[in-house]
């Protein structure tokens, strides 16, 4: 990792930038995948699971055997734990369903909104070095609980063309059905386009590399909704004195192993205790077996010292991170000045990892500074909003005179037209 000591703030966005690929030669090469599933299809899919995960699928969808069959080939005690995550999510989501109160903004005139489910939804969920079976809880489950009618899963298969038993096992677990082996751009391609095998989908959700995001903001522009941005993982904590070094480290590694693009940040105002996660972050490195990708990504994060615990604040407002730990003697009280983060780990003991699997929090979260910007995923991201007025006879007359004398000002003679007609009908009753 390297070490920064005291860097000026006028220095502080410099260590604020992310790894990446060139955007033009990524876009570029995004573009062409997209271009070639839209126009080509199932065809293109073939082709593209060939040419990155090294198999030719018969048939994209998995069967039913092949989600019945998963379970036996997951551990009793695993199942058990995936479960009992699973009701912890369930109640942490269940708890954003709220229905909201009709108001009376003025007499006689009622507004209200309602939630109605997004009727098609694609969940990505990665499945390369690391099948993140957690990711299908953390999407699956509030679609579910949201009423969406079609839930469409991809995920890559290895080169046996099957797909990991954790994915198949979990999806079975909470209902989900349309689960086909493709990964990367192509599958976020799929579910924006629809081929012949694969439906398309008004929205896509899910994370993964910086292939599949770009992908993902690409379609947006074609009007698909996504989720958000959510690239390589990344982890930014904040520690003073009263810090475990080996907690920290362990929290380091525990996202570096993600991927050789992760990011990791430690701020301090201590520098003995910088020193001391600097050992055991080799120390402990070299314990844990993704050790080539812990060092790719190593080579991309920072320790950085900095003169007080509220300039380390600072500096992660700045960052934006997706995941923020708090690890000071006063947490609580430091939380109060986060402004951007996806989500906040208070305390020692609320270590990333939890939430990445099991505290009920959702770990599909903004990265590369978005938290700026965007929300994790929630309940409410498998919805939308649709509002609703009753306007009353009492409340026409009473609103009617704003509107039209508005309308006017805005030399829209039609909008106050359509108030002024219904108020003369009024009148003539």
């Amino acid at each position: 990792m390297n070490t920064i000591l005291l860097p000026e703030k006028g220095k502080w966005a410099d260590l604020c930038e992310r790894p990446g690929i060139g955007k033009s030669y990524l876009e570029d090469a995004i573009r062409d995948i997209l271009y070639r599933v839209r126009t080509e299809k199932d065809e293109a899919l073939r082709f593209y699971c060939n040419k990155f995960d090294s198999y030719i699928p018969e048939s994209f969808k998995v069967s039913e055997k092949e989600l019945n069959d998963a379970e036996k080939l997951v551990p009793e005690n695993l199942r058990k734990a995936i479960i009992f995550a699973g009701k912890n999510i369930e109640k942490f989501h269940a708890s954003q369903i709220i229905d909201e109160q009709k108001v009376e903004t003025s007499k006689g005139v009622r507004c209200w909104r309602k939630s109605k489910p997004i009727e098609k939804v694609g969940l990505y969920i990665p499945g390369g070095s690391a099948p993140l079976f957690s990711t299908l809880l953390m999407l699956g489950i509030p679609a579910k609980m949201a009423g969406c009618e079609t839930i469409v899963v991809c995920t890559p298969a290895g080169r046996d063309g099957l797909v990991n038993p954790l994915i198949l096992y979990t999806a079975k677990l909470i209902g989900l059905q349309d689960i086909y082996k493709i990964g990367g751009a192509q599958a976020i391609a799929a579910m924006a386009y629809g081929t012949e095998s694969v439906p398309g989908v008004y929205k896509i959700f899910g994370p993964g590399n910086q292939y599949v995001t770009k992908a993902k903001q690409l379609v947006q522009m074609e009007g698909v909704a996504i989720d958000m941005p959510a690239g390589p993982s990344e982890v930014l904590i904040v520690a003073d004195k009263s810090a475990n070094p080996g907690f920290i480290a362990a929290d380091l590694l525990s996202q570096a192993e993600h991927g050789p693009d992760s990011q990791v940040i430690f701020v301090t105002d201590d520098k003995a205790l910088l020193e001391k996660t600097k050992e055991e972050v080799k120390e402990q490195a070299g314990k844990l077996p993704r050790l080539n990708i812990i060092s790719k990504s190593l080579e991309n994060s920072k320790l950085i010292l900095l003169s007080s615990i509220d300039d380390c604040m600072d500096f992660s407002n700045m960052y934006s991170p997706e995941h923020l730990i708090i690890a000071t003697s006063k947490p609580e009280m430091n939380a109060l000045r986060v402004i951007n983060a996806g989500s906040v780990f208070l305390g020692k003991y609320s270590c990333e990892s939890l939430g990445d699997y099991a505290s009920g929090t959702n770990h599909t979260l903004p990265t590369n500074a978005y938290a700026r910007n965007y929300s994790g995923v929630s309940t409410e991201s498998f919805s939308k909003r649709i509002t609703f007025q009753e306007v009353t006879e009492e409340g026409i007359k009473i609103l009617g005179p704003v509107v039209e004398l508005m309308a006017e000002a805005e030399m829209l003679a039609g909008h106050g037209n359509a108030v002024t007609i219904r108020l003369k009908d009024i009148a003539n009753d």
